[in-house]
């Protein structure tokens, strides 16, 4: 059950954010308030960071340099972006970028190659290129090798990590582990079949390997795996923090887990006075533009942290009391 949010967002928060950039205002208009105006995201397209994104598109359909280059500018990032500001997903531009990416950048394992020199896909690359190109409407048939690269890339012990079939990793990686549940769960939101079961069977298990570590701990001592997974960026990248993986259980639908207690309350902790969450320092790298400024309230982490909360809190808040 769903608290309400006005238990973590008070009128002017609330005010604050339907103020900002049009895809904000869509989200949370939809997520906090249960009102999802379809007008709104429509006009993500044309307005605000959606139309500034769509701009810096090349003529040939590209982002940047090349698919994965420079990173942030890249087609791959740009797509994520993309995809994150939740703009039309039957935009025509977009789908004809990504289908150049599939009749270029495929490799002989059948994924996505983050550059044309290096022979081996990349798990975690794509995880993500499965989140975009399923809310974005790809063919299923296009799909059907990334899908069956992602599953042979699983890790004994439930998660994955790219660096598995290049030199031989043999734990999973938070990281990767977060992009692919991401991109498994918007493909069977997006109503695709193809080896469904066995993926959502994949995505569980990786959900389960990131609570064994409550998110951010190792799983054999409890030390803070690394101090950045408690700061949140935006866009998060490639990169796992516990706000982002807490924002993917929420989307999941997943039930509550006592294992996410700490880091919830992490993330509660972080709420300023003012009911508003900062913007920690960006991942480093040529960006198109700045969405929001580093070290003020982002309406984007108080988005993410206000639904998170709106889905878990009442159940965080019961725990911490028994």
């Amino acid at each position: 059950m769903e608290q309400a949010v006005g238990d973590y967002a008070d009128p002017a928060v609330m005010d604050w954010l339907l103020a900002g950039d049009v895809a904000i205002e869509f989200q949370a208009r939809r997520d906090l308030l249960d009102d999802a105006d379809q007008r709104l995201q429509a006009r993500i397209t044309n307005e605000g960071w959606g139309r500034r994104f769509l701009a810096a598109r090349n003529a040939d359909g590209s982002w940047g340099e090349r698919f994965y280059q420079p990173k942030w500018i890249s087609s791959h990032y740009t797509l994520l972006d993309l995809r994150t500001l939740e703009i039309d997903p039957r935009n025509a531009q977009i789908q004809q970028s990504i289908a150049k990416i599939i009749s270029e950048e495929k490799r002989p394992d059948g994924g996505i190659g983050p550059a044309r020199s290096i022979p081996a896909s990349d798990v975690c690359v794509n995880g993500m290129f499965l989140n975009y190109a399923t809310y974005f409407q790809t063919s299923e048939t296009d799909l059907q090798s990334i899908v069956d690269f992602i599953l042979a890339q699983r890790m004994d012990d439930g998660g994955f990590n790219c660096l598995r079939n290049t030199s031989g990793a043999q734990h999973s990686s938070l990281h990767s582990s977060l992009s692919v549940a991401e991109g498994i769960q918007q493909y069977a939101a997006s109503g695709y079949a193809y080896r469904l079961p066995e993926l959502i069977e994949a995505a569980d298990s990786a959900r389960d390997f990131m609570l064994r570590h409550r998110l951010f701990r190792s799983q054999r001592t409890g030390v803070i795996i690394s101090p950045q997974m408690l700061r949140f960026p935006f866009p998060p990248r490639w990169k796992f923090n516990i706000l982002r993986a807490l924002d993917h259980f929420r989307s999941a639908g997943q039930p509550w887990d006592s294992r996410m207690s700490d880091a919830l309350t992490i993330v509660a902790s972080k709420q300023r006075p003012d009911g508003r969450w900062l913007l920690a320092a960006a991942h480093p790298g040529q960006v198109h533009f700045q969405m929001e400024q580093v070290g003020q309230p982002s309406r984007w982490n108080t988005l993410l942290a206000l639904r998170v909360l709106r889905r878990f809190g009442s159940r965080m808040a019961a725990t911490q009391t028994i």
